[in-house]
């Protein structure tokens, strides 16, 4: 990360602790239940080395927090204080796994994420875990398989919208409307996924033959590297040769081929410690 300027630097290393967090908490769920516990040690991913990384990563608060406003007195909404807030998310967490309570899943979770964003646990980074917390749910259910339906954008969208819909639950009770704002949200982002979905399939394929075509005696290498770019789409040489299993020369030879066939692009401007984005497969989830 070195590599990257300055100004980029630290919105790069967001999404990388979030698919880091996302695939890390994804993998814990096979040995240990959604739970407190788990989101605190995805929160602690999550802020490592980022904007709010000492603000008490990996615990919840120990302090008053507010959404909104330059100060308490102005908030938008002030959470309840931090001495319930071991209590109530073990209500939360109760409530995600009460059997007795039988409502369909994707309620359930409309109602907790509403329920995690009214505590707002941590100090810093409630939304991105509340977000997360909504897929690692659907995961943990066997409804997804894989981490493929994301409400971020959906939420980014309109946050006015979002706010005023979780607001309204908070003031008048309405855990209808909300739950319709976020039914919708699902239907939306499903349709969507999809969508992207056979996007990259199709791109897989397309990049599949071109490689086969220019990489000569290197393609099963060369799919070797496009592989691991649709699970991680930054990369430098260093870990091409870890990869791939080339030498210095030989894996600089191959990012040479993948930016000549437009699979790869520099972007951070160096001409040592360079780095590399996967920008077709990025551009389709804008």
């Amino acid at each position: 990360e070195e590599a990257i300027n300055p100004e980029r630097r630290n919105d790069w290393l967001e999404v990388r602790n979030y698919s880091y967090a996302m695939q890390t908490a994804i993998k814990k769920l096979e040995q240990i239940p959604l739970s407190s516990r788990l989101l605190r040690q995805t929160h602690k991913t999550l802020l490592s080395g980022v904007r709010g990384k000492h603000k008490m990563p990996g615990e919840f608060r120990k302090s008053q927090n507010r959404i909104g406003g330059a100060s308490l007195n102005d908030a938008v909404f002030i959470p309840p204080a931090h001495t319930h807030v071991n209590e109530l998310m073990g209500d939360l967490e109760n409530f995600l796994h009460n059997e007795t309570i039988h409502v369909p899943a994707l309620v359930r979770i409309g109602i907790a994420h509403y329920q995690f964003e009214t505590i707002h646990p941590f100090l810093d980074g409630n939304g991105r875990v509340g977000r997360l917390l909504i897929t690692l749910y659907l995961v943990s259910q066997k409804i997804l398989h894989q981490p493929l339906l994301y409400l971020s954008v959906f939420f980014e969208k309109n946050k006015s919208l979002y706010y005023d819909n979780l607001t309204r639950v908070r003031e008048k009770n309405d855990m209808i409307h909300w739950l319709k704002y976020f039914l919708t949200g699902v239907d939306e982002t499903a349709r969507q996924s999809t969508n992207t979905l056979t996007k990259i399939l199709k791109l897989k394929e397309n990049i599949d033959n071109k490689l086969r075509n220019a990489a000569g005696r290197r393609a099963n290498t060369a799919l070797t590297l496009l592989t691991h770019l649709f699970k991680q789409p930054f990369i430098n040489v260093k870990q091409v040769e870890k990869i791939c299993g080339l030498s210095t020369k030989a894996a600089n030879d191959m990012v040479s081929l993948f930016i000549e066939q437009d699979i790869l692009k520099e972007i951070s401007g160096k001409t040592r410690y360079r780095l590399f984005l996967f920008e077709p497969y990025v551009n389709l989830f804008k």
